[in-house]
């Protein structure tokens, strides 16, 4: 991997990267907030269908997008304490569908192999080239069946097909999962004591419906990107709402983020301030992205 250039000197680094658990428990705790009024909207029924589809949108995106908040704590720069980063990770896992020990593992060799071909493990689910491939990955499908083939391998110990994950950690990573398991196992048997669909309704169903929303999302990070080590042309910044902003902790500023990954959340606008001129993918918009990603359909 080529060194990152040093567009920032020693004592601006420093103070970005300073960690703050103010601010992570602030963040985290407004984004379950959200979660409470928004499901509880839903959940409820008041205001008739025109309070509740919206609720559900609004909250369904707030569980996908704790994937977001899964991302900054596996960094270990969401939080200054790292027990508070691994509990939030493991927390906001349960509720986005991912597994924060495993993602640690396999997060870290995409940074470490960004871009790179054959060796990036986020470049093993191709970008969709036509309509119905991109109509797929929006549908979110693809993410739901990967993600159930991964925990099922995962939880019974099959480790072949996932290089990142040392040989060394696979009990610690196999046992988080497990009891994520099992979370969803007790909720499942609770759902059916009470013979009422709570699972489903309360949780299975509204992270389906914000699906689609952080698939969007995710797809302008390195879609037409360049595939290389270059941490200036193969990450994309997406300028966007305040409120999506915060919603998905920042990562909209990615460029930003994978040139120097220490930098945490909150500090993120700071860094873009300093070094927004030298991306080569800086974009207005994720509905602008992802139209410019479908121009491309059928092009060689």
């Amino acid at each position: 991997m080529t060194p990152a250039p040093k567009l920032l000197t020693a004592q601006e680094l420093a103070v970005l990267n300073q960690r703050s658990d103010a601010k992570g428990w602030q963040q985290f705790f407004g984004h379950l907030a959200l979660l409470a009024v928004s499901g509880g909207l839903w959940l409820s029924g008041w205001g008739g269908w025109a309070v509740r589809l919206p609720a559900l949108v609004t909250y369904g995106f707030g569980l996908a997008a704790m994937f977001a908040a899964v991302h900054e704590c596996v960094h270990r720069t969401a939080f200054a304490s790292n027990r508070a980063n691994d509990t939030v990770a493991w927390i906001a896992g349960l509720l986005s569908f991912y597994n924060s020990s495993f993602y640690r593992r396999y997060h870290k060799w995409h940074h470490r192999f960004t871009q790179i071909p054959g060796k990036d493990p986020e470049l093993a689910d191709p970008k969709p080239q036509t309509w119905p491939q991109y109509l797929l990955e929006l549908s979110g499908l693809p993410w739901w069946l990967g993600k159930i083939r991964t925990h099922f391998k995962v939880a019974t110990g099959q480790f072949a097909d996932y290089p990142y994950i040392p040989a060394e950690a696979q009990s610690e990573v196999q046992r988080s999962l497990l009891w994520q398991l099992a979370v969803y196992g007790a909720l499942i048997a609770l759902s059916l004591g009470l013979k009422q669909p709570l699972f489903v309704t309360a949780w299975l169903l509204p992270l389906a419906v914000g699906q689609p929303i952080l698939r969007a999302i995710l797809l302008a990070e390195h879609s037409g990107c360049s595939e290389d080590d270059n941490p200036l042309t193969n990450t994309r910044t997406t300028l966007t709402w305040a409120p999506l902003r915060w919603l998905m902790w920042n990562m909209p500023f990615h460029a930003e983020h994978h040139f120097c990954a220490s930098i945490p959340f909150h500090a993120l606008p700071s860094a873009h301030e300093k070094l927004s001129s030298y991306w080569g993918h800086l974009d207005r918009g994720y509905l602008a992205v992802n139209k410019a990603l479908i121009s491309t359909f059928g092009q060689a």
